[in-house]
């Protein structure tokens, strides 16, 4: 696998960090993209596009943007060309997006998921392909939704 970016806002901090030391544990490649200070108010989408940037030049690269809801991170991010982010709540959604979106972001919400089910989220998430066949159509579609010269 090749790196993963991880940001947070400040309603995201704490599980961040717990997401850091999940990944570390894998022995899995990530770049922690802050922010450092953990007593700021940060918002998410200096965050997001900040991710989303690194993941659009890195094509085999993956994003992890963790908010209060999720939401914002997925609205924000999904405005940079070639970024397919999902929020997902479940195990079930987190392997759906891989597997008929192609996602190569994803963002969890810390007010509403607890610890072990964000890392099992992530878990799922790392480890499911892209089917492909009739969702490459579906996925090929989305990219032609981008403005044009966007790429």
């Amino acid at each position: 696998m090749t790196k993963i970016f991880l940001s947070s806002d400040h309603a995201g901090h704490v599980l961040r960090a717990r997401v850091a030391r999940h990944l570390a544990e894998r022995h899995l490649p990530f770049e922690d993209c802050g922010p450092a200070d953990l007593a700021a108010r940060v918002d998410y989408p200096d965050e997001a596009s900040k991710v989303a940037q690194l993941v659009r030049h890195s094509p085999e690269g993956r994003g992890i943007l963790i908010c209060g809801s999720g939401l914002g991170m997925a609205i924000a991010a999904n405005k940079v060309p070639g970024i397919r982010a999902a929020d997902a709540w479940n195990r079930d959604v987190a392997r759906l997006s891989r597997e008929h979106n192609d996602a190569n972001v994803l963002c969890l919400g810390a007010r509403f998921l607890s610890e072990e089910e964000a890392l099992g989220i992530i878990d799922v998430w790392l480890s499911t392909g892209f089917d492909g066949g009739r969702h490459a159509t579906r996925v090929a579609k989305i990219s032609a939704l981008e403005p044009k010269g966007s790429s």
